[in-house]
């Protein structure tokens, strides 16, 4: 029998998920690094450095901080970028959570989502080899019943998506999908700022079922 003849196949990507990634650059990055270090600082003054495998977390008030108005324009204006990327349409919307974290040698950040929120992102103050990476995972949970072996991780078969960042990267993604943190292999501190987005008034817009106004 004579091979099957079809037109060149078409691979077609669908329901993307999608993480926005770029960098602070030049005088800016400096500035803002500059100031994000000077706010923990003050915070931590009097408290002792963390040890080996431990992490500390700021409240997560610290964008409602004067010093950092500058850091926050610039989630606000990535926040802006991917909404108008998603095409999204808005009223208002809020920055809901701010911290920073610092981790040593041996901390990690087992996989977790950020509920009730629209949009997440985390900005790398400092990062060095060893200590420069986030992990993504599937958030679809039946393509785990199956998991027969692969000859080449690909895009397709992967259940797992490792970016690279330096000091400077911002990345903004989903709120429901799922990361994770691997222990850091560096001596030097790693710092950086996650923060959380939800639209403000959700319940008088996004709220209401959509049929009530057919």
């Amino acid at each position: 029998m004579a091979a099957p003849k079809f037109s060149t196949p078409e691979v077609v990507r669908v329901f993307p998920t999608f993480v926005w990634k770029t960098l602070l650059l030049g005088a800016q990055r400096d500035a803002v690094n500059a100031a994000i270090r000077d706010t923990l600082h003050a915070i931590r003054r009097g408290l002792p450095d963390p040890g080996p495998g431990e992490t500390w977390q700021s409240n997560h008030g610290l964008h409602e901080l004067e010093a950092l108005r500058g850091f926050v324009s610039c989630v606000e204006s990535a926040v802006e970028t991917v909404l108008d990327f998603l095409k999204i349409g808005y009223d208002e919307y809020e920055i809901t959570g701010c911290w920073a974290t610092l981790s040593t040698r041996g901390a990690a950040h087992r996989m977790h989502a950020h509920p009730n929120n629209f949009l997440s992102g985390v900005y790398y103050v400092q990062v060095h080899d060893g200590a420069n990476t986030i992990n993504f995972h599937d958030p679809r949970p039946q393509t785990g019943i199956m998991r027969p072996p692969v000859t080449e991780l690909t895009h397709y078969n992967t259940d797992q998506v490792v970016f690279k960042v330096e000091d400077g990267t911002l990345l903004v993604f989903p709120a429901w999908l799922p990361h994770s943190v691997d222990a850091s292999g560096a001596d030097r501190l790693r710092i950086s700022v996650s923060f959380n987005m939800m639209f403000s008034r959700f319940g008088e817009t996004l709220g209401r079922p959509l049929w009530g106004e057919r």
